[in-house]
């Protein structure tokens, strides 16, 4: 198959929700329909030993949530999909941030009951910064909830989404019939408790008594449904979608595999090929000649027998090759991949050649950064990428004293994993960690422990905020580091960051040293 054949058939997309929305089953049930596993696992219950493929860490199983963003590859009616699976939790937020780089459209779950709730609307703004086609898969269709055009306002009005229902629900809870699908004009019927894949029984016209024969009572209510969306939804147009303008909207029961297939058919037909993505240098296109792609994503331990570090590359353009040499830009250095390994979940096959959409696995030594470009020779960065200054702070302290360098080599790599950001004061020595989600500092305490070996503990330090700073006008920066030493702290790159104790202190920096640009993010 041709280089362009290849890139025209992948779909690379990040699937995002509030936490409990139902995200990650959703995940697992796209993953069956690839054929990529033969039973989903649960998430529901933690006293359930089948997992989620998605969920694999411990602590996710312990705690029936998402932490650390899933990558996952299957093939489907010819298509390469390539599902990243993203926390929730509003405390593992940063992860789902950078995830949204490598992904060129996104799938957003949710809840019928609930709505859209707080970290919908926080990631779904990224989303539209970005212009990122969005579908939305209200889920939960078998349980009682808001009535389907409420669910379609308040979506216009908290994400500020145009939508246009692609299908449309008959009933729900206890009297859920199934869903109709105006895009391809078929009726798939919902037997409840019966996780069967149902194909879809086209219908010519709606007004036809075969409806009645299946609905029932039901059928005329569906008929004034349909024209009430004819007339007040926009008609569906792929390149509004394409431009992030217009959201479609499937409605299903991810648990009972009901709309799932639905949402996928509908997928790969709409949804974008790889796209390019813009350098410091040019915008780069997947179809050119040269590889190139950037690390959004370190994870260490991801096979705890080898003590691995996995850095996820995101190809943007050429044909990655095992056994070749690449430039690592910031590096300035050639490296050679032996075994780069396509991913499902935790598990790993080695691979000999990928395209741009694919997120190839790299075995890293401590060479990769989140945000690190690795190309076939040319001098371009990636951008896009940034650290955030953390909202909570504490001291680390090293528990267990004859476990010094596996600490020590613990904090560093989990770090380098962006699961938080480490800042050690200039004068003092101390090391504070700063994160965005007080759980953070338990996954970080559990994966010490469990991973390296090592026990930390946690002393209060009171901190507002953390900014990083530069200025051309030496005497200020002289003045501000002399008067404010002990508020001087380096980042894991070595460069100087501000650790302002309130919104008071940080105002009066400002203030006083006008000279002095303080940032919020690390990409400056």
């Amino acid at each position: 198959m041709s280089k362009l054949k290849e890139i025209q058939r992948r779909r690379t997309f990040a699937i995002i929700s509030h936490p409990d929305a139902g995200k990650t089953t959703l995940t697992e049930k796209l993953l069956l329909f690839g054929g990529a596993i033969q039973v989903a696992g649960a998430v529901k219950s933690n006293k359930i030993k089948k997992t989620a493929t998605s969920d694999w860490m411990e602590i996710e199983r312990q705690r029936g949530i998402s932490v650390a963003t899933s990558v996952m590859g299957f093939e489907y009616r010819d298509i390469k999909i390539n599902i990243l699976d993203t926390p929730g939790h509003q405390d593992f937020q940063e992860d789902t941030f950078r995830t949204l780089t490598a992904a060129d459209s996104v799938v957003v779950v949710i809840d019928v009951a609930k709505g859209v709730e707080p970290q919908t609307e926080k990631l779904v703004k990224v989303c539209r910064m970005r212009n990122i086609p969005i579908i939305v898969f209200i889920n939960k269709m078998d349980r009682p909830g808001k009535d389907a055009f409420e669910l379609l306002d308040e979506i216009e009005q908290k994400l500020f989404l145009r939508v246009t229902p692609l299908s449309w629900p008959i009933n729900m809870g206890p009297a859920f019939k199934g869903v109709y699908n105006n895009f391809s004009n078929s009726l798939t019927l919902f037997t409840p408790g019966k996780q069967v894949i149902e194909e879809g029984i086209e219908i010519n016209d709606l007004q036809d008594k075969t409806v009645d024969e299946y609905l029932g009572d039901d059928a005329d209510q569906l008929r004034e449904d349909i024209e009430l969306v004819d007339g007040v939804y926009p008609e569906f147009e792929v390149d509004k979608y394409l431009d992030g303008k217009l959201s479609p909207v499937f409605f299903g029961s991810a648990l009972n595999n009901f709309g799932v297939k639905e949402l996928l058919d509908n997928f790969i037909q709409i949804a974008p090929p790889p796209i390019g993505r813009n350098s410091d240098t040019r915008q780069v296109v997947p179809e050119e000649d040269q590889f190139s792609g950037f690390v959004f994503k370190i994870h260490a331990n991801m096979d705890p027998n080898h003590r691995d570090r996995i850095a996820f590359v995101r190809i943007v353009s050429g044909t990655f090759k095992r056994n070749t040499y690449y430039h690592h830009v910031r590096l300035d250095r050639k490296l050679k991949f032996a075994s780069p390994t396509a991913f499902m979940a935790q598990k790993k096959s080695i691979v000999d050649e990928m395209y741009p959409g694919d997120i190839v696995g790299l075995h890293d030594t401590g060479n990769f950064k989140i945000g690190d470009t690795i190309t076939e020779g040319e001098l371009l960065n990636y951008r896009g990428i940034p650290s955030f200054s953390p909202e909570l702070f504490k001291y680390v302290e090293n528990a267990s004293p004859l476990k010094a360098k596996q600490l020590a080599k613990g904090i560093d790599q989990l770090m380098d994993e962006g699961v938080a950001q480490l800042f050690t004061g200039k004068h003092t020595g101390r090391k504070i960690i700063g994160t965005v989600g007080a759980l953070q500092f338990e996954v970080i305490q559990y994966r010490l422990e469990h991973e390296y070996g090592a026990k930390c503990r946690y002393e209060h330090i009171t901190l507002y905020k953390t900014a990083w700073f530069r200025s051309t006008n030496e005497a200020q920066l002289k003045d501000f580091r002399a008067r404010k030493a002990n508020q001087i702290a380096l980042d894991k790159e070595g460069r100087e960051v501000f650790l302002a104790d309130s919104q008071f202190s940080l105002q009066m920096a400002q203030q006083k040293y006008t000279d002095i640009e303080f940032f919020f993010t690390s990409e400056f």
